[in-house]
């Protein structure tokens, strides 16, 4: 008996279906008035905590010093004793009674010249102590022990060595300045990694690419750190030392405004140092964000 076997029919493979089209939306650009108002807000939540806590801190300070016989002057009497000052601080007459910029000017050159000796000292110095144990050894304690000195237990034998103010006062502010930037440089050169040092023994760098292409950049963020201590020291010591040298300079006008009995004056030569301290470290950060693209303590 013979079967019969029906075939059915094969199902039509379905055929793949055509690629959808990516359709890309061009993206919204924010407004240009919400970006800046976004700016604003962020400008104002940064700045506005700072404004109210200094107004507060000036009316305490107006209301404490305001009633007669108070030992310091409030700050209206303050503006007011010391306006010439203030609207001229570029005057010239004669001697040393020059402008408030003049004198910040004079400090500021001195500065300059002893902070410029330290950070070169102090990073070959540090390299040198981060490089080598025996360095390190011999060095080291000694550094501990010169960086307590006080600096102006410095200034009675830089006079007696230079016999004149000029370069006594640079070598205080380059003996003040200088520890911080040697043991901040020796920290960094000592905490290089092990793949570093690696990498420049089979790339076979001599000590010149060492130093310029591994150890620099690797210990740039805790020499940085140095070098924003170091600057901050040297405009502490240079108001310190210009007390007792005298001639044009902050800490003079300083203190010849107390010999004279000018109490708002020297508030406001106070105010003017903070400033100008201020303006040094946040100079020396931004130097160092650049160099470390970031990486340094801001």
């Amino acid at each position: 008996m013979s079967q019969t076997v029906t075939k059915l029919p094969l199902a039509k493979t379905p055929a793949p279906a055509a690629p959808a089209a990516v359709v890309t939306l061009p993206r919204r650009r924010k407004p240009v008035g919400a970006a800046l108002g976004g700016r604003a807000r962020e400008a104002a939540a940064n700045v506005l905590p700072f404004l109210v806590t200094l107004a507060a801190l000036l009316g305490l300070w107006e209301l404490l010093c305001s009633h007669p016989g108070a030992a310091l002057p409030a700050p209206s009497q303050v503006i007011s004793d010391s306006w010439e000052l203030i609207a001229n601080p570029f005057y010239v007459n004669s001697g040393n009674d020059v402008g408030l910029g003049w004198q910040i000017w004079a400090s500021l050159q001195r500065v300059a010249v002893g902070y410029s000796i330290a950070v070169a000292v102090g990073i070959s110095l540090g390299v040198l102590v981060g490089q080598s144990t025996l360095a390190m050894r011999g060095l080291d304690p000694i550094f501990q022990v010169l960086r307590t000195v006080p600096p102006l237990a410095w200034l009675p034998l830089s006079l007696a060595a230079f016999q004149n103010g000029q370069p006594a006062a640079i070598f205080v502010i380059f003996i003040t300045s200088v520890w911080p930037i040697i043991i901040n440089t020796a920290v960094g050169v000592r905490n290089i990694p092990a793949d570093y040092r690696n990498v420049a023994a089979v790339l076979r760098l001599n000590g010149f690419e060492f130093f310029a292409k591994i150890m620099l950049p690797a210990a740039a963020p805790y020499i940085f750190t140095g070098l924003r201590i170091g600057v901050g020291l040297s405009w502490l010591a240079i108001v310190a030392a210009e007390m007792l040298i005298g001639g044009v300079g902050i800490g003079f006008f300083i203190w010849d405004a107390w010999n004279s009995s000018l109490i708002s004056d020297i508030i406001l030569a106070l105010a003017y140092v903070g400033l100008v301290g201020f303006v040094l470290d946040r100079i020396v950060a931004l130097i160092g964000r650049l160099v470390t693209r970031g990486t340094s303590a801001a």
